[in-house]
C-alpha cells in the first residue's frame, strides 16, 4: 500500500503547488503588464503649423522628440463620439437644401464610415502597442521518470514573461499616437472632399434645371414665331421656309433638352451615390443660386489651409510619426529579457537521506537577455527608418505647395466666373434681348428675314446658358476652394460657417 499512498500525496501536493505557482504568475503578469507611459503635455492636431516643423525637423535630437499621451477608448461608441454629430432632424432623405444634404451624406457616405473605422481600428492599436507580450507556460511530464537522490522527477512546470526594452515600447506608442492623429486626419479630408462634391453637383443640378428651363422659355417663344410665320404665309407675304426653319430649330431644342436631361440624371445619380442611397432616389434641387465673389484673397487663403488643411496636417502628423519611427529602429538594438520560474515535482518514495530532501519539489528561476550582434542587420532598419523620414518630411513640403497651387487656380477662377457671370448679366444678356425683341417686331411688318430672328434666338439661348454656366462655375469654385483650405469660410459678411 506504501506506492499508491505516495501517489495520491504526490496527485494532491502537485495540485497544491500549481495552484500557487498559478497565483504568483497572475500577479506577475497583472504588475508586469501596465508599462509605463509619460506624463507629458499633450499634442494637438489642429495646432500643426508646416513652418514650424519645417525648421524644427532638422535640428531635433532624438533625445528631444515631443511625447504626446493617449486616453485609452473605452468603447467603440466613445471612440466614435469624436467625429462630428449629425442632428437626427437633418437626417430627412427628402432634403432639398444644399447644407440637409451634406449632413446626410456625412451620415450615410460608406467611404465615410469605412474610414471612421479605420480610425477606431488606430485607436485601438493604441491601447495595446505598448503592452508586455503574453506570457508562456510550458510542461513537461516524463513517461520515465528521471531518477535523482531526491527522487523520481516525473514532470516539470515552468512559466516564462518576455520583456522587451521599455523605452522602444513607449517609442511606439507615440508612433501609434501620431499615426491615429494622422488617420483622423484623413477622415477630415475626406468630409471636407464630399461637403465640396456635395455642394458642386448641387450647383450643377440647378444650373441644368435652368437650362432646361430656359430651353423650354425658347420652344415656347419658337412655337409663337412659327404662328407667325403661318399667319405670313396666309397673307402671301412669307414662304413655307420660315416655318420648315422654325420646326428644325425646334428639333435642335428637343435634341439639347435629351442631353441635358440625361446629364441631370448622371448626376443625380452621383449626388445619391454620395449620400449613400440608391441612384434612382429623388433628388430637390435648390431653387436660388444666389452667389457673388467673397472678399478673399489667395494671401488669406493659403495662410488659413496651411493652418487647418487636413491633408498638409496629416503630412506634418506622418513626418513625426517618421520621426519617432527613427528611434524605435534605434532601440532595436537593446536587447529584450526574459523572466522564467520552473518547477519540479518530485516523487517520495526513496529511502530518507543524510544529504538531501528526499521528495521535496525543485525550483529554479531564470533570466535569459538576447544578444543583438548582428549590427548589420541594425544598421539597415535604422537607415530604412531614416529614408522614410525624409521621404515624408519632403512630402509636407510637396503637399504646401501643392495646395498653394491649387488655391491660385480655383482662386483665378473664381474670379474670372464672376466677372463673366457680372458681364453676362448687366451688358451682353440685355443687348441680346433686345436685339431679339426688334427683331421680332420687325419681321412682324416684314422687314428683316425669319432665319435673322431664328439667329437672334439661338444666340440669346447660347448666351443664357453660358450665363448659369458662369454662375455654376462661380459656386463650384468657391466650394472647391473652402475644400482646399480646409475650412467652410462665410461667403458674405456676418455669415456663419456650416458646421456640420
Amino acid at each position: 500500500m506504501a506506492r499508491p499512498l505516495a501517489n495520491t500525496f504526490y496527485e494532491s501536493r502537485s495540485l497544491r503547488m500549481f495552484s500557487i505557482l498559478m497565483a504568483s504568475f497572475l500577479g506577475i503578469t497583472l504588475a508586469g503588464c501596465a508599462s509605463s507611459k509619460s506624463s507629458v503635455p499633450s499634442y494637438s492636431s489642429s495646432s500643426v503649423n508646416a513652418d514650424q516643423f519645417t525648421e524644427g525637423v532638422k535640428t531635433l535630437p532624438a533625445s528631444e522628440i515631443k511625447q504626446v499621451n493617449w486616453q485609452e477608448p473605452a468603447a467603440i461608441d466613445s471612440v466614435q463620439s469624436t467625429l462630428p454629430s449629425i442632428p437626427p432632424e437633418a437626417l430627412d432623405q427628402s432634403a432639398a437644401s444644399v447644407d440637409q444634404l451634406v449632413y446626410l451624406a456625412l451620415a450615410q457616405n460608406p467611404r465615410l464610415q469605412a474610414l471612421s473605422q479605420e480610425l477606431t481600428a488606430s485607436q485601438f492599436r493604441v491601447a495595446h502597442i505598448d503592452k508586455l507580450p503574453d506570457p508562456t507556460i510550458g510542461a513537461n511530464i516524463f513517461a520515465a521518470p528521471i531518477e535523482t537522490a531526491a527522487g523520481s522527477q516525473r514532470a516539470n512546470l515552468t512559466l516564462m514573461q518576455r520583456i522587451p526594452w521599455l523605452e522602444r515600447l513607449d517609442a511606439q506608442a507615440q508612433q501609434a499616437i501620431i499615426e491615429s492623429l494622422a488617420i483622423e486626419q484623413v477622415y477630415e479630408a475626406e468630409r471636407l472632399k464630399i461637403t465640396a462634391d456635395i455642394r458642386s453637383l448641387s450647383y450643377r443640378l440647378f444650373v441644368l434645371e435652368k437650362q432646361i428651363e430656359v430651353n423650354l422659355a425658347n420652344d415656347e417663344l419658337l412655337q409663337s414665331l412659327i404662328q407667325i410665320a403661318n399667319a405670313r404665309i396666309t397673307a402671301g407675304q412669307a414662304s413655307q421656309g420660315d416655318v420648315l426653319l422654325g420646326t428644325l430649330e425646334i428639333s435642335r431644342l428637343k435634341e439639347q433638352r435629351l442631353t441635358l436631361n440625361q446629364q441631370v440624371e448622371s448626376a443625380r445619380s452621383d449626388l445619391n451615390r454620395l449620400i449613400g442611397r440608391p441612384a434612382e432616389h429623388s433628388v430637390a434641387t435648390i431653387s436660388n443660386l444666389d452667389v457673388v465673389l467673397p472678399d478673399w484673397s489667395h494671401d488669406q487663403l493659403r495662410q488659413i489651409a496651411t493652418e487647418q488643411q487636413p491633408d498638409i496636417v496629416a503630412a506634418v502628423l506622418r513626418t513625426e510619426a517618421s520621426r519617432w519611427g527613427v528611434e524605435v529602429a534605434r532601440l532595436q538594438r537593446r536587447p529584450d529579457f526574459s523572466l522564467s520560474a520552473s518547477w519540479y515535482a518530485m516523487d517520495d518514495n526513496r529511502p530518507p537521506s543524510n544529504v538531501v530532501t528526499v521528495g521535496q519539489d525543485a525550483w529554479a528561476v531564470g533570466v535569459q537577455m538576447s544578444i543583438p550582434i548582428w549590427h548589420e542587420k541594425y544598421d539597415a532598419i535604422e537607415q530604412e527608418a531614416n529614408a522614410k523620414h525624409f521621404a515624408t518630411h519632403a512630402t509636407v513640403e510637396d503637399t504646401i505647395n501643392r495646395y498653394d497651387a491649387l488655391l491660385r487656380d480655383l482662386w483665378e477662377q473664381a474670379k474670372s466666373a464672376s466677372e463673366t457671370a457680372n458681364l453676362y448679366q448687366n451688358t451682353i444678356l440685355p443687348l441680346a434681348e433686345q436685339t431679339l425683341k426688334a427683331d421680332q417686331q420687325a419681321y412682324s411688318t416684314g422687314t428683316v428675314e425669319f432665319d435673322r430672328v431664328v439667329s437672334d434666338l439661338r444666340n440669346i439661348l447660347t448666351l443664357q446658358l453660358e450665363y448659369h454656366r458662369a454662375k455654376g462655375r462661380l459656386a463650384t469654385a468657391l466650394a472647391r476652394i473652402q475644400q482646399a483650405a480646409g475650412a467652410d469660410l462665410p461667403l458674405e459678411k456676418n455669415q456663419k460657417p456650416f458646421q456640420p
